[in-house]
């Protein structure tokens, strides 16, 4: 098999020739120590990844600086945002939106994003029957918190203001489904979807409120993208046991990567909803593990979650910064040496 054909079989929740390899971001400080002089994309080349992603990972567009110093800008949603270490930016006070008034004058951005298609078509010509091109993206959630500056006030919203928080989702269901649809014609075959809804303890939200405030919007979105041909894959942060089937009832084709807590191992949620699972070798293990105990539990994913298919390997959120190279290039060279099916 190619490494499309590896993918696509994985997120069918069939068994290809081996276990397929991916990774939502790679910060560049990982892939400079393993490749010098070399980004992202030739990375993906040079290890045999089987999937290349982009997308709001890679969206370098030029901003307006609001203040350089503290590395805050404003963003294509009109929103402010500050740079850190990370790729990752974090929202910041004022909210644009302040109330439904704000909503009348606000002309948000248009899913005829020529920065992302233009990307798609760099992606396609590169990657084309190479790798699966998936493009990584968000759906409602995440878009509201950059209106309302922070996660903080959408949440108090939720309970104060319901009537606002439903007129916000829509603003990032209309631009992301015209996007998505744009994105799969010019050739990407999968859709990342990466709002988080949790931290370890649970949802951010009641699952009252997810259903009401954030389930219809997503499942549109991932009809739309299935409409148009692609396959969807949902990434979260912390424990969802709380929210999983209404997020599974929306017709996504994997879970994943998701962070290992416990009650949430792939191998069960993969026998539970019959779905395909992606990840989930822990972050922190990679920054502050050994080689050894990286290879220890790859080799317990894939005699876990990988029986029979439907499992993509990669971490269990993404490559940060802090991440030991030793150990991500050990992960990877493990799950071609024992991911190989029979």
């Amino acid at each position: 098999m190619d490494s499309p054909e590896r993918v696509f079989a994985a997120l069918e929740g069939k068994q290809p020739d081996r276990v397929p390899l991916m990774e939502i971001i790679i910060d560049p400080k990982v892939v400079e120590a393993l490749y010098p002089g070399c980004d992202y994309f030739d990375l993906v080349e040079k290890m045999g990844l089987d999937l290349v992603s982009f997308g709001i990972t890679t969206d370098y567009r030029d901003v307006e600086w609001v203040d350089e110093e503290k590395r805050i800008y404003r963003d294509k949603w009109g929103t402010l945002q500050r740079m850190t270490t990370e790729v990752i930016p974090i929202s910041c006070e004022p909210a644009l939106i302040q109330d439904e008034s704000d909503l009348l004058d606000y002309d948000p951005p248009s899913g005829n994003d020529e920065y992302f298609l233009n990307q798609a078509r760099e992606v396609v010509a590169r990657f084309k029957g190479k790798k699966a091109i998936c493009f990584v993206g968000e759906a409602v959630f995440a878009v509201s918190q950059y209106l309302r500056a922070g996660l903080q006030n959408l949440l108090i919203d939720y309970g104060t203001r319901p009537e606002l928080v439903e007129k916000l989702a829509k603003v990032g269901v209309e631009y992301y489904v015209e996007l998505y649809r744009r994105l799969v014609a010019e050739g990407v075959e999968i859709i990342l979807l990466g709002d988080d809804y949790a931290w370890k303890q649970g949802p951010f939200m009641s699952p009252a409120h997810f259903e009401r405030f954030i389930l219809p919007g997503l499942r549109t979105v991932v009809q739309e993208i299935k409409r148009a041909g692609a396959y969807v894959i949902k990434h979260t942060d912390g424990n969802i046991r709380k929210i999983m089937d209404m997020m599974v009832s929306t017709g996504i084709d994997a879970f994943g990567p998701l962070e290992p807590l416990p009650g949430m191992e792939l191998d069960r949620l993969k026998a539970h909803y019959d779905i395909c699972v992606v990840g989930n070798v822990d972050v922190d293990l990679l920054c502050r593990g050994t080689v050894k105990e990286v290879v220890a539990e790859t080799k317990r994913l894939l005699q876990t979650a990988s029986v029979g298919g439907g499992h993509i390997m990669c971490s269990g959120n993404s490559i940060i910064s802090a991440v030991n190279p030793e150990n991500y290039r050990a992960m990877v060279e493990t799950t071609k040496e024992f991911g190989v099916y029979d």
